[in-house]
């Protein structure tokens, strides 16, 4: 399919790609230029104050984002997909379980995605011979959220994520590819004056709507972050150790949303598993468990920090309270000196009781 076909031909391509996309389970198909627009400027600003925090990578890689042709060249398009992941609809958990971001509870969702979009790209090819093209989940620096409000997908929430009218429990991938296809129409914005998000943000990192300040995101604190996680926000975290869901739970559009797909159900019990149960993991348990699932990269070492600042903020029982010390001279000063705050916090709330 090249410059020549008619707009015909290309319609009916991309209700093909529709077709198939969602006999692979995607929830939703679109398609828009490769050309990201304001967003660059956008994203620039947002550097330029500093609030990616260490994620050096989105600086280091700034260009690849801004200019799709640099990360694959020859693309003309971005085939935007969302697959539906919410594993259930339970409320937060109490503060001796863990609190583990939703999209993390089941199989990582990278190769999943990038799976079904190399199946998908296989029956493009099927159909019209070779093409150039290559897929990404969250796994190159690409413009994701743009690139899905471009192609309809949704609209960018106060949040900053990917919202619809079905909610934001949703990954997203896209193709980049070299075929000419017909851009869809941007989805209009359904926030209004709703400040929920904004509100809900244990840390306050949603500084303005559609501005996050990644420096106070529990998601950031909890996963990218790889030293010390600054005191003064760890009372703050509460019983989060991997991510955090509020800006989403409370979010009226999400009454909308529906069961994710059941590759990512929830798996090891991590919709509910007690603090204690998971930071008594050996590296060992640690890399066998979690073999296929996001949490992984982390490591041991930042999983019992998230973890110590948990139990610390949790009910200070004698469990909890010999469980930190069972780490007290854990080989990592990372680990010892976060066990240390908690011990300490503990006792300090045992003191106020």
């Amino acid at each position: 399919m090249h410059d020549g076909d008619s707009t015909k031909q290309i319609a009916a391509l991309q209700e093909n790609i529709r077709r198939h996309g969602r006999r692979l389970g995607f929830s939703a198909i679109g398609f828009a230029r490769a050309e990201p627009g304001a967003a660059v400027d956008r994203l620039r600003a947002w550097l330029a104050a500093g609030r990616h925090g260490e994620m050096d990578y989105m600086a280091r890689h700034f260009d690849l984002r801004a200019e799709p042709q640099r990360l694959h060249p020859g693309t003309l398009s971005v085939i935007s997909t969302a697959i539906d992941y919410l594993p259930h609809r339970e409320a937060g958990q109490a503060g001796d379980r863990a609190a583990i971001s939703r999209y993390a509870q089941g199989r990582d969702y990278h190769k999943v995605v990038r799976q079904r979009l190399q199946k998908l790209a296989d029956v493009i090819a099927g159909e019209i011979g070779p093409f150039g093209y290559r897929v990404f989940s969250d796994s190159a620096p690409v413009m994701e959220v743009e690139f899905a409000r471009q192609a309809g997908l949704g609209w960018r929430g106060k949040h900053t994520l990917l919202l619809s009218r079905e909610g934001s429990w949703r990954f997203l991938g896209e193709i980049y590819c070299d075929l000419p296809l017909t851009p869809d129409a941007p989805a209009d914005e359904h926030c209004g004056r709703c400040t929920a998000c904004l509100d809900a943000c244990p840390t306050a990192a949603i500084v303005a709507p559609y501005e996050v300040d990644a420096r106070r995101c529990i998601s950031y604190l909890t996963i990218e972050l790889a030293g010390a996680i600054p005191e003064a926000l760890r009372p703050l975290i509460g019983n989060r150790i991997y991510g955090c869901d509020d800006c989403q739970t409370c979010c009226p559009w999400n009454r909308f949303a529906r069961l994710g797909d059941p590759d990512f159900a929830a798996r090891h019990g991590l919709d509910s598993a007690s603090l204690i149960d998971l930071f008594n993991w050996t590296e060992a348990a640690f890399d066998t468990r979690l073999a296929g699932n996001p949490i992984r990269r982390i490591g041991h070492e930042r999983w019992l920090r998230n973890i110590a600042v948990a139990l610390g903020n949790g009910p200070a029982t004698v469990d909890a309270e010999n469980a930190l010390k069972t780490r007290a001279d854990h080989p990592s000063a990372l680990v010892r000196e976060h066990v240390g705050w908690a011990l300490r916090r503990l006792a300090e709330n045992r003191g106020k009781a």
